[in-house]
């Protein structure tokens, strides 16, 4: 049984220095990794990426994260993933890694994915070269996410998860004004875990959003936005099967909190 600790929109300043800290370090005694889906500082500055780091440097279990769009609005996201991976943090981009726990080969594939819509109400690619921009941008954050479950298929993990920031379906953001759904996140996200394969799909960005869904090809999602879960973390359990990470989601899944 694998147990995936996720939480996302912490949104830390420098007024929140050691906020979450006290409940991140109970993490080894009822998780194996932390997963940090993006919006984890309030306008994206170093010094708030600084407080980030310091909540979750030597936690004892490995932390991957993805940038969320507060973490791109002071135009530093460089710098901010600099300094998250210098605290030991995975930040990810269309990447993977691959983590051992215990017995089990753990992926995740990160990006942090964008908005467009979702199947009947969702942007193309036409009219003004910035709207052109706009759903490509989107494509891009997509392909690189199936790019990276894809190169995760092929390194015998037992377990691979999808960590966007952005919404791969409208099921997670019920709550949510529906005027704004275009800008929480993207159908493509979804046709790209449905595509490469995944176990569990994580995000964050809608607060007023669900906790629960699922995409067209049966992976759950989970909006583990802080907001939505009402806690520093929400721990889910994997328990891995032969075949799992097919495109059908093989592994067994079980999603109580920590």
């Amino acid at each position: 049984m694998i147990r995936v600790a996720a939480v996302g929109d912490i949104h830390l300043g420098p007024d929140s220095r050691g906020t979450l800290r006290p409940s991140f370090e109970t993490l080894p005694d009822c998780a194996d990794l932390l997963l940090l889906a993006g919006d984890l500082t309030r306008h994206g500055t170093p010094e708030e990426a600084e407080v980030v780091a310091a909540e979750i440097k030597d936690l004892g279990v490995p932390v991957v994260a993805v940038l969320g769009n507060h973490d791109h609005h002071d135009d530093h996201p460089d710098e901010v993933t600099a300094i998250l991976r210098e605290a030991g943090a995975h930040v990810l981009e269309g990447e993977s890694v691959v983590l051992t726990c215990g017995d089990t080969k753990v992926g995740v594939a990160g990006t942090k994915g964008f908005g467009g819509g979702f199947v009947g109400r969702c942007a193309g690619e036409f009219g003004e070269p910035v709207m052109k921009e706009f759903v490509a941008y989107s494509r891009r954050r997509a392909d690189g996410l199936r790019e990276a479950l894809q190169e995760l298929a092929g390194q015998d993990c037992d377990v691979r998860v999808a960590l966007t920031h952005f919404s791969p379906v409208p099921d997670t953001l019920a709550g949510e004004p529906l005027e704004i759904y275009p800008f929480l996140g993207s159908y493509l996200l979804a046709e790209a875990i449905d595509t490469a394969g995944a176990d569990l799909a994580v995000h964050g960005h809608a607060h007023a959003g669900t906790e629960h869904g699922m995409t067209t090809g049966g992976v759950k999602v989970r909006n583990v936005a802080q907001p939505v879960i009402g806690r520093a973390f929400h721990v889910y359990h994997l328990r891995p099967q032969e075949g799992a990470g097919s495109a059908a989601g093989a592994a067994s899944a079980s999603f109580p909190a920590g």
